[in-house]
């Protein structure tokens, strides 16, 4: 019986010590830290503002409307309001006194990867910035343009607007025309299997047809969404 007692207070502070030990172990193992890459903001702003926006850029203007989808007029006009107007896009030194990304450099990360639907990390080699900070750039783009042009661009047509495009169709020959229509095949990633056949066109991929009704002068935009593809 003895030997019973001593055995069972032998496995007992076995245990115990383990217990311990693997809970010491946890609290003092270092949590794994991510690796910091310096990459150089200061010269990812100056290369881009030496390839667009200087005296003399190294790329021409057709290039830039191109690239950015836009002229560089409307571009900066963009830029300056959202740096004026949201504290993201501000130039603002960090806790060390360093600079942080420049408003040119976010505005171009999210209006790269509208314009291409390239991956967060892809403008990362060209204008220095991780893939975090440029989800980041495209969620305070995407919500900033919402709050300063909303009310101007992102509204129904007025009876006036309409008015002059049918003005405008009717100068060009085509009378009661209010806008041009275009459309594109988008790759629908998530559709669901049971689907796919109903929505592939030769590649084998499913797409979803955005058709877009817009005036000449891309003021007046009616975009469609077409699920069924004939």
């Amino acid at each position: 019986m003895e030997e019973l007692e001593e055995r069972l207070d032998e496995v007992f502070e076995d245990i115990c010590e383990d217990t311990i030990n693997n809970i010491i172990e946890a609290q003092t193992k270092k949590q794994k830290k991510r690796a910091y890459i310096e990459r150089n903001r200061e010269a990812g702003h100056i290369r881009l503002w030496n390839d667009y926006f200087s005296e003399n850029p190294t790329y021409e203007e057709h290039i830039f409307r191109r690239r950015f989808r836009m002229n560089k007029e409307l571009f900066m006009s963009i830029v300056y309001a959202l740096s004026q107007n949201v504290p993201f896009f501000q130039h603002r030194p960090d806790a060390t006194g360093r600079l942080g990304l420049s408003p040119l450099q976010k505005c171009t990360a999210a209006i790269r990867m509208l314009s291409y639907g390239s991956a967060a990390d892809a403008v990362d080699e060209y204008l220095r910035l991780g893939e975090s900070t440029a989800l980041s750039c495209l969620h305070h783009f995407t919500d900033g343009i919402v709050q300063l042009f909303g009310e101007q661009y992102l509204r129904r047509p007025t009876p006036e607007d309409l008015q002059r495009l049918l003005d405008i169709g009717e100068k060009r020959g085509f009378p009661g025309m209010i806008g041009s229509i275009d459309c594109m095949h988008w790759e629908w990633k998530n559709c669901p299997t049971t689907w796919k056949g109903q929505y592939a066109r030769g590649s084998n991929k499913p797409t979803i047809v955005l058709e877009v009704v817009a005036s000449q002068d891309l003021w007046i935009w009616h975009i469609f969404l077409v699920l069924q593809v004939p």
